[in-house]
């Protein structure tokens, strides 16, 4: 996958010294410039033939360019760093009607306004600084995607597809895997980006279930998720008490109130959640 050569698009490293488009920490930035590893992760996405695509940070590009040379119907990209917005104009200029650039806040965009219709997908290379913000924003409407290909710090992609009874597993965890089946997909060494991380990044596929959760149940799920990894080392009949009577709720539930939430399946949380949103 690899952008054609009549468009004469310069490299993203000049792109980045003529707009003066150095990385900023308080944007929780790290570019990726290599093309081959921008192909591969447009590659993970899945097949984007006439496709939706959501690309948030894109910095100078390098993820657009690749996202551009799929059969991707449309690419919408949101930045909040104004320097970027006149090198993606470039891109725009080069693919005429497939790349929107909107500059903002990605955590106040309206998915369905930017993108009315479907099918779409999420990629992105997020800023390490609202990755976890974001990733639980697109779950609460998971249902409006087909899948969501994200680049997060390697230690937060371990959370989200962390197993029960590890030390990465927590409440993301819990919500990302009820919502969605989460994999792995690849990882990447800080050399890899412009500056290097201090740490190791990992992509993450996300592919919604099936079932769409009623607003209750999404409610109750994040209610019960807060509270028992709130005080994760108390068993769950005192981490769960601001829920109510926790032991008759675990009762009703089939749960030991002596374990701990990080014992629990992500099963066994749905069934609490199901009982706690019947409550009202």
């Amino acid at each position: 996958m690899s952008l054609p050569p009549e468009t004469g698009l310069p490299e993203l490293r000049d792109v980045i010294a003529r707009h003066g488009l150095a990385a900023r920490k308080s944007l929780g930035q790290h570019f990726l410039l290599d093309p081959a590893v921008c192909a591969r992760i447009a590659t993970i996405a899945g097949p984007l033939d006439g496709r939706q695509v959501l690309e948030v940070g894109p910095g100078p590009g390098g993820l657009t360019r690749a996202l551009l040379a799929s059969p991707a119907a449309h690419v919408v990209a949101v930045e909040l760093d104004r320097r970027a917005i006149a090198a993606l104009a470039e891109l725009s200029d080069a693919f005429p009607g497939r790349l929107t650039v909107i500059e903002g806040d990605a955590m106040k965009v309206r998915t369905t306004e930017l993108m009315p219709d479907g099918p779409r997908r999420v990629v992105a290379n997020l800023p390490y600084n609202v990755g976890t913000p974001l990733l639980i924003g697109w779950l609460k409407q998971a249902a409006l995607f087909e899948s969501l290909t994200l680049m997060f710090q390697q230690e937060v992609a371990e959370r989200i597809c962390a197993a029960p009874d590890t030390d990465a597993y927590g409440r993301l965890s819990v919500l990302a895997q009820w919502r969605c089946h989460c994999r792995m997909a690849m990882r990447l060494p800080p050399g890899a980006f412009t500056p290097p991380p201090k740490v190791w990044s990992a992509v993450v596929h996300l592919t919604p279930h099936a079932e769409d959760p009623a607003p209750e149940l999404l409610a109750a799920m994040e209610k019960l998720t807060a509270a028992a990894f709130g005080q994760r080392r108390k068993m769950l009949r005192s981490s769960m008490k601001s829920l109510g009577d926790s032991n008759v709720l675990l009762e009703q539930g089939e749960i030991e109130p002596t374990r701990r939430a990080e014992t629990l399946s992500v099963a066994e949380f749905d069934r609490l959640a199901r009982l706690l949103a019947a409550r009202g």
